[in-house]
C-alpha cells in the first residue's frame, strides 16, 4: 500500500499530513502528485471528497520549499481559483496546516468578494506565496493595479465545471491571459463538459491525465432514501427527520435563498437549531454559520447549492435534500457532502409530485433506482411514479435486483429508512394515471 513517505515529498510536510492525521494516500494524491513534483500540467477528473485539495497542495508546497525565494509586492507565485468563498477559504486553510512546521512560514492570502477589499490590498502589498481566490474580486484587484500575475508559476483551477454554471468561464479566460506562458497548470473538474474540456486544450500543455471517479457516479457508502411527501408537509417531516438522534451533523438544501432561511426559521421555531447559508449572507455571517457546523454549536446547517461543492466539513452524517436539483448532477454533488473520510452517511430526498420528473433524472444519471417511503396523504396515495429502469451500473454499485412486485403490507416505518433499513423498491410498472400520455419516453441506458 502506498503512503505519503512514498511520494517523494519533504519531510517538513510530512510531519504536517502526520498532525492531520493522514498516512495513506487518496487514489487522486497517489496518482497526482508524483507528476506534478516533476513539474507537468494535470487535468484531474475527480468529485468532491476525494482528496483533491492535498493533491495539489502538497507538490505546489515541496515547490515553493525548494525554492524560498520572496515574492515581490503586490504578486503571488500560485495562484488557486475556486468558484466559491466557502471553498477558497478552505482551500487557504489547507496550505497554512500542510505549512505549519515551514519556517519561515510562506504566506498565504484568500481573497474574495463580500468582504472588505482594504485587508486583501494590504497582504498582495507583501507579495504572496500562495493565493487563493474567487474570480470576480481578483478582476477587481487586478483592474486597480494591485496585482500583478506576469510572475505567477503555477495555476489551479478547482471546481472548473462549477466555475462553468457559474459563468466564470469569461473571467477565467481574462485571468489566464495575463499569466506567463511558462507556468505549470492544474485543472480539477467533477465533469467534463464541452466547454472545459475546450478551456483545458487552450490552458495546459501536454498534460497527464488522472481519473480517479467515473462521471456522475454517487459515493457507494451513501445510503439513498427518497421520501414521497405532499408539498405542504415537507417542513413537518423535516423536523420530524432532524430530531433522531442518529443526526449528529445535517445539510439540509434547498433551491432557493428565501427557502432556506424559511426551512432555518421553522426548524428553529421546532427547537432544532439550525442556520442557514447562502449568497445573500455576509460574508461574516456566513463564515460564522460555517463555523458553527464545523464546531458542532449548530447540528443544521440548511445551504443552497452554492455550499454544494464548497463545504468540507467531517463527520456529515445526513444530506437531506428539501428540493430536488433542477440539475442533476447538484445532486452527485450534494450528498457528496457525506461520507467523506472513509466514512458512511446517508441522503434523503423529499420529493412532492411536481419534482417526479427531477427524481427521474437523477436516477438516469445516477444509474439507480432509489428506495422510497410514502410519506403522502390517503388521498395521493394512487398516485404512485414509474421508476426508471436503471441501466449498467457503476463500478461499487449495488446490483439491480430486477423488477420488484408491489407490496401489499403496510409501508415501513419512516425512522428505517433514516436508520439505514432498506424498504422495498419501488414497482417498476405503476404510472401515474392520466399523466402518462404528457410524459416524454425515458429510455433505459444502454
Amino acid at each position: 500500500m502506498t503512503k505519503f513517505s512514498d511520494l517523494g515529498l519533504p519531510e517538513t510536510l510530512l510531519r504536517a499530513l502526520d498532525r492531520e492525521g493522514y498516512q495513506t494516500p487518496t487514489p487522486i494524491q497517489a496518482e497526482a502528485v508524483p507528476h506534478l513534483l516533476k513539474g507537468r500540467d494535470l487535468l484531474g477528473i475527480a468529485q468532491t471528497g476525494t482528496g483533491k485539495t492535498a493533491a495539489f497542495a502538497l507538490p505546489i508546497l515541496a515547490r515553493l520549499i525548494a525554492d524560498r525565494r520572496r515574492p515581490a509586492p503586490f504578486t503571488a507565485r500560485t495562484l488557486i481559483l475556486a468558484p466559491t468563498r466557502e471553498l477558497a477559504a478552505q482551500i487557504g486553510d489547507s496550505f497554512r496546516a500542510y505549512a505549519r512546521f515551514l519556517k519561515p512560514a510562506l504566506s498565504v492570502a484568500v481573497v474574495v468578494g463580500g468582504v472588505s477589499a482594504r485587508p486583501q490590498i494590504d497582504l498582495l502589498a507583501r507579495g504572496l506565496d500562495v493565493l487563493v481566490a474567487t474570480p470576480g474580486r481578483l478582476l477587481d484587484h487586478m483592474g486597480s493595479g494591485k496585482l500583478n500575475l506576469g510572475a505567477t508559476e503555477v495555476l489551479v483551477l478547482d471546481e472548473a465545471d462549477h466555475m462553468l454554471d457559474l459563468g466564470f468561464i469569461v473571467p477565467i479566460r481574462r485571468i489566464v491571459a495575463k499569466l506567463p506562458k511558462a507556468r505549470q497548470t492544474l485543472l480539477f473538474s467533477a465533469t467534463m463538459p464541452k466547454e472545459i474540456a475546450g478551456l483545458a486544450d487552450d490552458m495546459l500543455k501536454d498534460p497527464v491525465e488522472v481519473r480517479v471517479t467515473p462521471a456522475a457516479t454517487t459515493v457507494d457508502r451513501v445510503d439513498q432514501h427518497v421520501f414521497f411527501v405532499d408539498g405542504a408537509a415537507k417542513r413537518d417531516v423535516l423536523v420530524e427527520l432532524m430530531r433522531n438522534a442518529d443526526v449528529s451533523r445535517a445539510l439540509v438544501f434547498t433551491r432557493t435563498k428565501r427557502g432556506a432561511d424559511r426551512v432555518a426559521q421553522h426548524l428553529d421555531a421546532a427547537g432544532i437549531g439550525a442556520q442557514a447559508i447562502h449568497g445573500n449572507k455576509s460574508q461574516n455571517q456566513r463564515v460564522r454559520a460555517l463555523d458553527n457546523f464545523k464546531s458542532g454549536a449548530t447540528r443544521i446547517l440548511v445551504a443552497t447549492d452554492i455550499a454544494a461543492r464548497g463545504i468540507d466539513v467531517d463527520a456529515v452524517s445526513h444530506v437531506v435534500n428539501f428540493e430536488l436539483p433542477e440539475v442533476p448532477e447538484a445532486y452527485v454533488h450534494r450528498i457528496g457532502r457525506t461520507a467523506r473520510a472513509g466514512a458512511s452517511g446517508r441522503a434523503i430526498s423529499l420529493c412532492d409530485n411536481g419534482e417526479r420528473p427531477l427524481l427521474r433524472q437523477i436516477e438516469k444519471l445516477t444509474r439507480q433506482t432509489l428506495a422510497f417511503t410514502d410519506r403522502r396523504s390517503p388521498g395521493a396515495r394512487g398516485d404512485e411514479r414509474q421508476a426508471v429502469r436503471p441501466g449498467p451500473r457503476s463500478a461499487g454499485a449495488q446490483a439491480d435486483r430486477g423488477p420488484q412486485r408491489p407490496q401489499r403490507q403496510a409501508q415501513p416505518r419512516d425512522d428505517r429508512a433514516l436508520n439505514g433499513a432498506r424498504p422495498h423498491e419501488a414497482p417498476r410498472g405503476d404510472r401515474h394515471p392520466g399523466r402518462s400520455a404528457r410524459r416524454p419516453e425515458v429510455r433505459p441506458q444502454a
